[in-house]
């Protein structure tokens, strides 16, 4: 390249144009970014030449560009059309070589190119390393190869293509046919690198079979030089997106535990700060349910990329675009690629009978090559020439895509047969990413004769599936973390099969195309797999990962008709699973459909009717139907006393359950009778240290505290506590929610600052052990927060209460109890030290929610109805404070009684508030009372007596009565001091004469 040199070596800044086809964009970014760095402008040129102009033309519109041009030669450069190696070789001799001083070239592929392609000297940069990578380029275009001083530059640039981002990890294997969508692919990369922080989220949105899934792959492939994590997420279902989060930790080399929640946790927290990486990109592919997922696409400096059906995710600060069919010209070049066989005529023709949907294309032109039909025939099939019976599929899809699959399942019957059964086998799991692994684990002479041999012969194994991604009905997924690290090139390791990936549209056709012998051997085969894949243990958060793969597949494998009691207990496992990883929704209608399916199977009063009972009412427990619940759990216990007795362990659970719904219902005095009694009887029947008897413990003080009786119900959580740390592991979730409980009562007596350090380190394991979202940390957190504020520490409690109510609303909604709960807290707190509009605005929902699930003369209603009321005194509201206030103290003391310590608290809210009508007798009565019932109940120098003590002092001074109120003031400000100290928040209020007010706080039942 003589001429070349005389380009280069003029003076001021020099112009390199490179031409590339879009296949290849990381090498051209590379290379151009390596020529920016010494000072030269590069030009980029997408090679795309269309059908309809001569390749000739094209290539002359080349030397309109000034300085070399620099060729990136790869069989996809000259597949683009596609055109004939002939006329290829007639224009690089018409153009190319009396030009030859004006080009340079590089190539990046080991396939077979023109043969007239020698004229570039092309430098070979297929098995070199970076370094030598870019002096051959720079060699080639006549350039000095000495190392350019760095001057300050530190930006990165693209990563060189050959080498592998340093974490890597489920991406689909690259579609060596993708064709077209140039626009979409650069909107979509403009758009991420141009949004700012926390904001890089795109949306490919459109309908089935349209090349969502293949286009965010592209992506991957041609943009992936610039990002060192890359990471796909199947995120059709909440749980397995929530499984592979967390299987990134150990991908990002951070330092975690075996932990499910403490690698979600950490996934999300490194990626949030971009430590130890911060050009990451993360692929949601096929979230078609925001409301499911949306709060685990991450923040931060990287991107995330998103395919789905649904535009909804618009509402979820991520940009959409649309992908529609393909256009007329894409269609035909895709065609063409798939079948080379065809004409551009016959592309087109067959793409307009296919209405230009790239999934049909794609499997209909793959097989169409290897048949001799023509192109006429088979449209004429396509407009009813075929037994319309072969393939029955809904009105959903159109006529040309039922007739295609008709042609193309007869095709794979007639050339490999086994690949027709293991598609069917695959419908038996749900759609998207199918572990066909478990199947492969099972013993081969369990299995049908005809799924025998393919399971236990690898090559009929690999044959079946090879014919299957030949004609594009499974593709293979993505490989997992343990291989994230080493894989290289565009294949990737991993055993043939492990798990595949059938889209939507195919799963429903092949599924409903079922001989019913198929139906019954393949549907029982699946069950068998998952059972065999339950780890048995739904309570260790270690194993929620397993869960998290097979429970997505229950549906499908229609495990609710069985009557398998192996089956029964898989089911039953992931009930127990998706209500202790806090996945709500989902185990209610789990448990709802089994229930239903169940009865009519095995009847009202088989004995796994009542375990399902007892996990179902514990869901519904979850959200707060507690009349659903007892009526659920009486029934069961009422029938299982009369069939067994009360000394039976399946009785005394159902009862169990029944005490939890009737405190949730209010009803404390029967919640207690029955709690005691199965304290007792799990002591006689199993022992003192079993956790059954332990768990009855814990139920019993929380009842105990429900009752007000803080000590009696912490005295027995402290020895539940101490026994669960031996019985279990210390980070056992019985155990931390044991720590809940007890640092809970801790804090309601008083002891602030040793309810705080417990909690304090508890919430760190919650955390770690369940992640952050789990409702149990949420709990964790939500009472840390309160003891922050009891000790003072007002700027912590009030960033923890926001963080845990935003994060409860996100996870469980706004009327899910614990919401509510902790809406309770962030109102009040905003009262005091807020916003009065926000508190108020907060209690109203709060107190609206609490009427709508528990109605009239609940006390969780008259507490929160006291609390709304202190924020109308606050606002000016005065008599309707009062009023609302005599309400709830009358409710309050209807439902628990006037010796209550939440009878006692609005006693002394009520007593300010007929002060401030103007009655002080009225009021001084009252915390008079008040002070005599609190000592009886709560003692002296309880945290709530103080207050009456403190309150009534102020009532004895609106009357006048110095001499009274000094003493008791006095006296009370001595206790305050010696219980809480001299400077703590609540001593110095009382010193500065602010009255007291006391907040209902709403407890878990």
């Amino acid at each position: 390249m003589p001429g070349a040199h005389k380009q280069v070596d003029a003076t001021g800044p020099q112009v390199v144009t490179i031409s590339f086809a879009g296949f290849n964009r990381a090498w051209a970014a590379w290379i151009g970014d390596r020529l920016e760095r010494r000072g030269l402008s590069v030009v980029y040129q997408r090679w795309y030449p269309l059908d309809d102009t001569p390749l000739e033309e094209y290539l002359r519109d080349l030397l309109l560009a000034p300085g070399p041009v620099l060729v990136i030669l790869s069989d996809w450069y000259f597949q683009l059309g596609p055109r004939g190696h002939d006329e290829w070789n007639s224009a690089l001799r018409a153009v190319v070589e009396p030009a030859r001083d004006r080009f340079a070239a590089v190539s990046v592929t080991t396939a077979p190119l023109p043969s007239a392609t020698t004229v570039f000297a092309a430098a070979d940069l297929t098995t070199v390393g970076e370094t030598e990578a870019e002096r051959r380029v720079l060699t080639r275009l006549g350039l000095p190869t000495a190392p350019v001083p760095a001057h300050g530059d530190t930006r990165l640039g693209p990563r060189y293509p050959a080498d592998v981002p340093d974490v890597w990890g489920g991406v689909p294997r690259r579609n060596t046919r993708f064709t077209g969508r140039e626009t979409l692919l650069n909107d979509a990369y403009n758009a991420l690198q141009q949004a700012g922080r926390g904001a890089g989220v795109v949306t490919l949105h459109g309908m089935s079979g349209v090349g969502k899934t293949q286009l965010a792959a592209e992506y991957v492939y041609r943009f992936g030089a610039e990002y060192d994590v890359i990471w796909w997420i199947a995120a059709d279902k909440r749980v397995s997106c929530r499984q592979r989060l967390a299987e990134l930790a150990p991908a990002l080399g951070l330092s975690t535990g075996v932990e499910y929640g403490e690698r979600l946790r950490a996934s999300r927290d490194a990626l949030r700060r971009g430590d130890p990486y911060s050009r990451w990109l993360l692929v949601f592919d096929g979230a078609d349910e925001p409301d499911q997922i949306w709060d685990l696409v991450p923040t931060g400096p990287g991107h995330v990329l998103i395919t789905a059906r649904n535009p909804e995710w618009g509402e979820h600060n991520s940009a959409l675009m649309e992908v529609p069919v393909y256009d007329r010209d894409e269609s035909v070049a895709f065609v063409r690629r798939r079948a080379p066989r065809l004409s551009y005529g016959e592309a087109a023709q067959l793409a307009g009978a296919l209405e230009d949907l790239p999934l049909l294309l794609d499997q209909t032109a793959g097989w169409l090559n290897d048949s001799d039909m023509t192109v006429d025939q088979y449209i004429e099939l396509l407009r009813g020439g075929i037994d319309q019976d072969v393939v029955r599929v809904s009105a959903d899809f159109p006529l040309a895509f039922q007739t295609g699959w008709s042609i193309l399942l007869n095709k794979l019957r007639e050339t490999v047969p086994e690949s027709v059964d293991l598609l069917r086998l695959c419908t038996f799991f749900a759609p998207g990413a199918i572990p066909v692994r478990l199947v492969r684990d099972l013993p081969a002479d369990t299995l049908p004769e005809k799924l025998r041999g393919l399971v236990d012969d690898p090559v009929r194994w690999t044959r079946a599936i090879n014919k299957l991604r030949q004609y594009a009905v499974v593709r293979a997924a993505g490989v997992g973390e343990r291989e994230v690290r080493d894989q290289v090139g565009e294949n990737g390791p991993g055993g043939a099969g492990d798990t595949l990936y059938m889209h939507r549209m195919v799963h429903q056709i092949v599924h409903q195309d079922m001989p019913a012998q198929d139906h019954g051997d393949f549907i029982e085969v699946v069950r068998r797999a998952l059972v065999a894949a339950d780890p048995g243990r739904p309570t260790d958060t270690r194993l929620w990962p397993r869960y998290a793969e097979i429970t997505p597949h229950l549906k499908w494998a229609d495990v609710l008709k069985s009557t398998d009691p192996d089956v029964h207990t898989l089911v039953l496992n992931c009930l127990r699973y998706l209500y202790l990883s806090g996945e709500y929704r989902a185990g209610i209608n789990l448990g709802r459909r089994a229930m239903a399916a169940w009865k009519r199977l095995l009847g009202d009063t088989h004995p796994r009717i009542w375990d399902l009972s007892y996990h179902y009412a514990n869901v519904l427990r979850a959200v707060g139907d507690y009349a659903g619940t007892e009526a659920i759990e009486r029934a069961a216990a009422e029938q299982l006393r009369a069939e067994r007795g009360p000394q039976d362990l399946e009785y005394l659970r159902a009862a169990g359950g029944l005490a939890a719904d009737l405190r949730g219902l209010g009803r404390y005095d029967e919640a207690y009778e029955i709690s005691g009694r199965l304290v007792a009887a799990y002591r006689e029947l199993v022992g003192e240290q079993d956790a059954r008897t332990l768990s009855a413990q814990n139920n019993l003080a929380v009842t105990l505290r429900l009752f007000g009786r803080y000590e009696e119900s912490l005295d027995l959580n402290r020895r539940t506590l101490e026994a669960l740390r031996q019985l279990l592991r210390p980070r056992h979730a019985w155990t931390l929610f044991s720590e809940i409980n007890y640092a809970t009562d801790l804090r309601l007596l008083g002891r602030y600052s040793e309810a705080e350090s417990l909690q304090s380190q508890s919430v760190r394991v919650h955390r770690i052990v369940m992640g952050r979202d789990n409702p149990q940390t949420l709990r964790a957190e939500h009472n840390l927060a309160l003891c922050h504020y009891r000790s003072g520490e007002r700027g912590r409690a009030a960033e923890l209460l926001t963080q845990v109510l935003e994060s409860c609303e996100r996870v469980l909604g706004e009327h899910d109890p614990l919401t509510m709960m902790f809406a309770a807290s962030q109102s009040c707190f905003a009262r005091e030290h807020g916003d009065i509009d926000q508190a108020r605005a907060i209690s109203e929902q709060v107190v609206a929610g609490y009427l709508d699930m528990l109605g009239e003369g609940h006390p969780f209603l008259a507490g929160t109805r006291g609390n709304h009321a202190l924020i109308l005194r606050n606002v000016g509201e005065r008599d309707q404070a009062h009023l609302l206030m005599e309400t709830a103290l009358s409710d309050m003391t209807g439902a628990v009684g006037e010796r209550h310590p939440w009878t006692l608290g609005c006693a002394i809210n009520a007593s300010a508030l007929r002060n401030i009508v103007g009655d002080p007798e009225g009021a001084a009565a009252l915390t008079g009372d008040t002070i005599v019932r609190a000592t009886e109940t709560l003692g002296r120098t309880h945290p709530l007596t103080l207050s009456a003590r403190i309150a009534h002092a102020a009532d004895l001074r609106a009357l006048r009565d110095v001499q009274r109120a000094e003493k008791t003031e006095g006296e009370a400000l001595d206790d305050l001091v010696a219980t809480l100290g001299a400077q703590h928040v609540h001593t110095v209020a009382a010193r500065s004469r602010n009255r007291p007010y006391w907040d209902f706080e709403p407890p878990i039942v």
